[in-house]
């Protein structure tokens, strides 16, 4: 595992001394961005390098290979932001996205006038949640291909109801460098990699799909015969199960929720109330309640960066501080938000390291990493066999959530009637309907089993988009509204 200064050292090889830049020049540029009343500034470097394939029905569908690089600049005075950036990385680019940055401020002079200069230093935390690697692995074409050529093969062996096999592999490693008008000095070098399946079975003029996937910040060749048989086993098991299932009933009754993906709706109807910008901006149905009792007793909700591999985790945020582990409720009680630099300095809150930006060209914000409900003591059988009537929804296929109400909607892709404390029948069609805080008080039984997601998650706000995890133990939510085939 690589130190934070070695991380440092590589990325100002790859993004500045390879562009004819150095850390006097970004100093410089930083200087010209902090002009009179501005609050903070900085300039994030990035360089990207991406694969993609798909194969379908046997064939190689798409083949993408793309290299993007850039700067941004950007000025901050009190809730007002300016910022600008350029596809290129040179000292003439950072000159004209600081110049753009700084004309952009409503008011204020050009710092470099005022002779207020800046000293930029390196962080010295350090942080280990991923290597620096290659996320290929060592794997070329030929191998990336064959590795889905294999997912196609073993699915299509389970059973011959499954007449499709679609497969997507991604490859991606990014290097980032920001300074900052705080001092921050820092780089990072992440490898993200993602393997999904998807398949089509039909049976007696009946078809159903199933899906499932993996990734994270490691190495391709980490999929190996096991972890692959595992995500054929899911997919095609979801798409079997689902050409018997029938009409799921509708109503408000009890549902259980099954560890890992699930942790989705949590992420979705609860996450996002958590993230400082919604609470500065008084847009989360949670606003005003910091200490208050938000959930049933034993909810313990966690945002961590450090998670070893995991797909949301950062060694350093996007804008130089550290990757960290951050309670947002615990034991029922809302306890912290998750912060960026403007949202902290104007809440006069802690750091957590949550703030994220999909490229150099997009504004930093707010945003969630790995987050996850914390396990309990239940054992998911005892869990099960405490329903009466109810459904057991094991995997999400998509939803939508209000941020401000908190009102969400989601659609299983996998989902079970309980009847007497027993598993049976599979069910399709079923939609669980509520408001996020509601849900949370409404958790009666937390299981011991906590999973995250298999590392497919992928986070929208504001038109950015973000790797994450999401994650969750088996959970026993009462109440909860169930749209469904049946009236």
């Amino acid at each position: 595992m690589l130190t934070a200064a070695t991380r440092l050292a590589q990325a100002d090889s790859k993004l500045l001394a390879a562009n004819d830049l150095d850390v006097v020049k970004v100093q410089n540029a930083l200087g010209g961005l902090w002009g009179r009343g501005a609050d903070y500034g900085d300039l994030y470097f990035e360089t990207s390098t991406r694969d993609e394939w798909a194969l379908e029905r046997g064939k190689v569908a798409r083949a993408v290979f793309n290299v993007s690089q850039g700067v941004g600049a950007r000025a901050v005075t009190g809730d007002n932001t300016a910022f600008a950036y350029a596809s290129d990385i040179s000292p003439k680019s950072i000159e004209a996205v600081s110049a753009a940055a700084r004309s952009m401020q409503v008011h204020g002079v050009d710092a470099a006038q005022s002779g207020r200069g800046v000293e930029v230093r390196a962080v010295p935390d350090d942080a280990g949640a991923y290597a620096t690697i290659e996320a290929s692995g060592g794997l070329d074409t030929i191998q990336k291909v064959a590795l889905l050529r294999r997912l196609d093969e073993m699915a299509r062996a389970v059973d011959p109801r499954i007449v499709e096999v679609n497969a997507r592999l991604s490859v991606e490693d990014t290097i980032i460098l920001l300074a900052a008008t705080d001092g921050a000095l820092a780089g990072d070098l992440r490898p993200l990699v993602r393997l999904d399946i998807n398949v089509l079975a039909e049976s007696n003029a009946k078809r159903s799909s199933g899906s499932s996937g993996g990734g994270g910040r490691f190495t391709l060749d980490q999929f190996d015969a096991e972890r692959l048989a595992d995500m054929v086993r899911k997919a095609t098991s979801i798409a079997l199960t689902n050409l018997d299932a029938r009409p799921a009933p509708a109503g408000e009754m009890t549902v259980v929720l099954g560890p890992g993906f699930p942790g989705v709706l949590l992420h979705e109807a609860v996450g996002h109330g958590l993230e400082g910008d919604a609470h500065r901006k008084r847009s989360s149905a949670f606003n005003g309640l910091m200490g208050e009792q938000i959930a049933a007793l034993g909810v313990t909700v966690v945002d961590d960066a450090t998670l070893p591999g995991a797909r949301g985790s950062l060694n350093i945020d996007d804008e130089g501080v550290p990757g960290q582990r951050t309670t947002l409720i615990e034991n029922g009680r809302l306890v912290g938000l998750m912060q960026d630099k403007t949202s902290a300095r104007i809440m006069k809150d802690n750091l957590t390291g949550n703030g994220r930006r999909q490229s150099y060209a997009h504004l930093p914000m707010t945003r969630m990493t790995n987050t996850f409900l914390d396990g309990g003591a239940f054992d998911p059988r005892e869990i099960i066999g405490s329903v009466k009537t109810g459904i057991y929804a094991v995997e999400f296929s998509g939803g939508t959530v209000d941020i401000t109400s908190g009102q969400f909607n989601f659609s299983a892709e996998q989902a079970y009637l309980i009847e007497d404390g027993r598993i049976t029948a599979p069910l399709e069609g079923a939609t669980l309907i509520g408001v996020g805080y509601q849900a949370l008080k409404h958790i009666s039984m937390i299981g011991d089993d906590l999973a995250l997601d298999g590392g497919v998650a992928v986070c929208g706000k504001d038109g950015q988009m973000v790797p994450v995890c999401v994650g969750q133990p088996t959970i026993r939510i009462d109440q909860m509204v169930v749209g469904g085939a049946q009236g």
